[in-house]
Parts: structure tokens; C-alpha cells; sequence
């Protein structure tokens, strides 16, 4: 990343600035790129809420807006790294911004950097030399020609790109870029394991019939908003019932649930015949993988219908998965009431 003297001092000089006020005073700032700077605050300033780490480091640099906005967060990108054991080589075959490629190589001894845009390739290079990231060979191409040639790799990642060539949001496997569909063969021949980062709107019945080599399902909120849904695959023979693990990351630590479909369908649930003392919201990661009758056996809840995604008891449940709320009254619909 080439940035004059002159304008990384103005960036350190105006860091909490007005980026708007600054962009209508290029004229009495000559000697900096003004783009350029308002481009690296602005980045930093997104930054400081979603990789913290990273904001707080002197010499990062950023992308444009979009590039930023996809990458992920860093608690996503620990948690990631949490579901691998590490070994030799990492290959991420769609790097962009490197957040999720920088938090995964620490658990390996060599990673390998691969995007088709150049300048996400120095500003990657720049980032994980400023890491102390120097295990990550940084490699400018496609990935799914990089597949194609590459050797053997204990995990492979890719985040298929998500929207369209006009910028419209895309949540079809087969209509991301790579389509996963095409090279799933190939991806698990060429790794131990492979973890996909998925849009969290796929449909992850329609996932599970696209593809054939799913061991297991993560699906991943922060503060109740779903974030990422995360499938590991591998080359030998996936499980019968493919583990769902719904997770919730909050301020407060984890809220976690691991259950298989089948389990859900097997599950008969227990109703309620009226609103008891306390209710009950689960999370958003629940409510994505369809754990619903399920949480009437795991907890001591029970649901208000079967179209209500509304839970209900006597007595406090301190560790439910999600939402919790003391009722003090009840009305009907009526405009009366």
C-alpha cells in the first residue's frame, strides 16, 4: 500500500474528523491524496465496531466500502478458527479482505492468499505483513483455477461471492461466484476438510440436497442477528443426521444449541394452554435452523402453537437460548382491549 508521508500524517492528524467536512476541504491540502484519506478513516472508523483489533493497530489499511462490509467481523472470523484443529496448509481460495484468511492461518503453519482483484492483493499483503502474518503467500488469480492445480491442503475455505455483476444480492449456491456445486469433488480431493462461509438467507434445506459432502452446519448470529451460515465438508461419507450447531455470540458470552433436523421431525413438542408467568424469544440462529418443537424437550418450556415461534413457563429458565420477558398483562385483538 503506497500512501505518501504527507498523507498518512493528515490520516493520523484527523482521525476522528468529519470525513464529509474533509472531503469539501481538498483544496487547502494540496500535498495529501484526499481520496485516499478519507477512503483510510472512513475504513477505520467501520473498522473499530467490526475488527477492533485491527482498528487499533497503527498501519492497517482499507478497502473500499464494500469490500468492507462483507468481510467478516472478528468474532465470526474467531469463531471460524475455533471449528479447525489447525495442521500444515491453509488454502483460501476467495481471499478479499483477509479478515477471515488472517484469523484462520494463526492456527496454521502456512496459509496461502488467493483473490482475483490486485489491489485487494496489496492491501492483503500490506495487512498481514503489519499482522506479523508472514506464513501467508499472498497469490493474485481465481480461485477455482488455483483448485484446479493446487496440492494438497489440510483445510480448504471459500466465501463464495454473494452478489450479482449489477451489485444485487445473490443466496443461490449455484448463482455465487464460485459455485460451490460445481467443485465440491474437487474441493474435498484436494483438502482434509472444507469450510464454506454461506449467506445467512440460503435456504439451507436447498444446501443440503445441492451438495453431498456436508459433515457439519453452523449457523452463526452476533447479538441475535444472523450472520453466516457455515458448512464443513470432508471426502468420506457424511453422517446420517448432519449436526446443527446454532449459535448465538453475545457481550455475555455464548448461547449454543447442537440438534439434527431429524431430531426436529421426530419431536412432537409440548404446547402450553395459555401464557404462563414468563415468555420466551430464541435466537435468531435458532429460529434460522428450524429448531422449534426441539427446545420443549431440551428445556422446561413449552410452545404457545404450533405457528408461534413463542415459548412459555411458570418458572424462570436462566440458561434459554434467546430472549426472555416477565409478562405483566395480556389483551386480545379487539380494539377495545
Amino acid at each position: 500500500m503506497n500512501i505518501s508521508p504527507e498523507t498518512l500524517r493528515f490520516i493520523r492528524e484527523h482521525a476522528e474528523a468529519d470525513v464529509r467536512a474533509l472531503a469539501l476541504q481538498a483544496h487547502k491540502y494540496p500535498d495529501v491524496d484526499m481520496p485516499v484519506a478519507i477512503a483510510q478513516i472512513a475504513g477505520r472508523r467501520r473498522a473499530a465496531g467490526k475488527i477492533p483489533s485491527w482498528a487499533a493497530l497503527e498501519g492497517i489499511g482499507y478497502p473500499a466500502h464494500l469490500s468492507l462490509e462483507q468481510c467478516s467481523s472478528e468474532r465470526t472470523a474467531r469463531y471460524k478458527a475455533s471449528l479447525l484443529s489447525g495442521g500444515n496448509r491453509l488454502v483460501d481460495l476467495t481471499g478479499g479482505f483477509g479478515v477471515d484468511c488472517a484469523f484462520l492461518a494463526s492456527r496454521f503453519d502456512s496459509a496461502t492468499y488467493v483473490e482475483r482483484q490486485p489491489e485487494l492483493c496489496a492491501l492483503a499483503a500490506h495487512n498481514f505483513h503489519v499482522l506479523g502474518l508472514t506464513h501467508i503467500r499472498v497469490v493474485q488469480g481465481d480461485g477455482t483455477d488455483y483448485l484446479r492445480n493446487m496440492e494438497l491442503a489440510d483445510v480448504i475455505f471459500a466465501d463464495p461471492a454473494r452478489r450479482d455483476r449489477h451489485g444485487g444480492r445473490v443466496v443461490s449456491l449455484k448463482d455465487a461466484d464460485p459455485d460451490v456445486t460445481c467443485i465440491e469433488s474437487l474441493l474435498v480431493a484436494k483438502a482434509r476438510r472444507v469450510l464454506l462461509k454461506l449467506s445467512p438467507m440460503l435456504d439451507l434445506s436447498q444446501a443440503l440436497r445441492e451438495l453431498n459432502r456436508v459433515h457439519e452446519v453452523h449457523i452463526v448470529s452476533v447479538d441475535n442477528e444472523c450472520k453466516e451460515l457455515l458448512l464443513l465438508l470432508a471426502d468420506d461419507a457424511p453422517p446420517a443426521e448432519i449436526p446443527v450447531r446454532a449459535v448465538n455470540l453475545t457481550a455475555e458470552g455464548e448461547q449454543s444449541l447442537v440438534f439434527t433436523r431429524e431430531e426436529e421431525q421426530r419431536c412432537e413438542g409440548r404446547y402450553a394452554p395459555s401464557v404462563g408467568t414468563f415468555l420466551y424469544e430464541p435466537n435468531a440462529s435458532l429460529l434460522k435452523g428450524g429448531a422449534y418443537r426441539l427446545l420443549t424437550e431440551r428445556y422446561p418450556v413449552a410452545k404457545l402453537h404450533p405457528n408461534s415461534h413463542l415459548y412459555t413457563s411458570e418458572e424462570p429458565v436462566r440458561d434459554f437460548p434467546g430472549r426472555s420477558f416477565r409478562v405483566t398483562g395480556q389483551c386480545g385483538f379487539g380494539k377495545k382491549e
